[in-house]
């Protein structure tokens, strides 16, 4: 008898933390309408990435130019230099341009997650 009255509040604890655990289940619905400014948000965050685009051109331009100034002049430090900014600049043109689609999928694998 007593063993069962012993057991009796472990019972209970456990079936509050499970209880706890099914009342407080956060679901997550991303919405740009949500909130005041979302639109405004939407056009800012198209403005940068177009305007890092940009730069990411006119570096890639300069670097062009260096690398070809600078191979054409057996310069090695400024050849090295112009094709060190061109793949950079190509892998921010990358990143700006993949970046909406990492964060889909980094946010899709996390709600796969159980």
């Amino acid at each position: 008898m007593t063993e069962l009255y012993l057991s009796a509040p472990g019972i209970v604890d456990k079936l509050n933390l499970v209880a706890r655990f099914y009342l407080f289940v956060v679901n997550v619905q991303p919405n740009m309408g949500a909130l005041p400014g979302g639109s405004t948000l939407q056009t800012l965050t198209e403005g940068i990435a177009g305007w890092t685009l940009m730069i990411a051109l006119i570096a890639l331009l300069v670097g062009a130019a260096s690398w070809a100034i600078g191979a054409h002049s057996q310069n090695y430090h400024q050849s090295s230099v112009g094709k060190r900014t061109v793949m950079v600049s190509a892998g921010a043109a990358l990143l700006i341009g993949a970046a909406p689609e990492l964060i889909n999928f980094f946010f899709s694998m996390g709600q796969n997650i159980h």
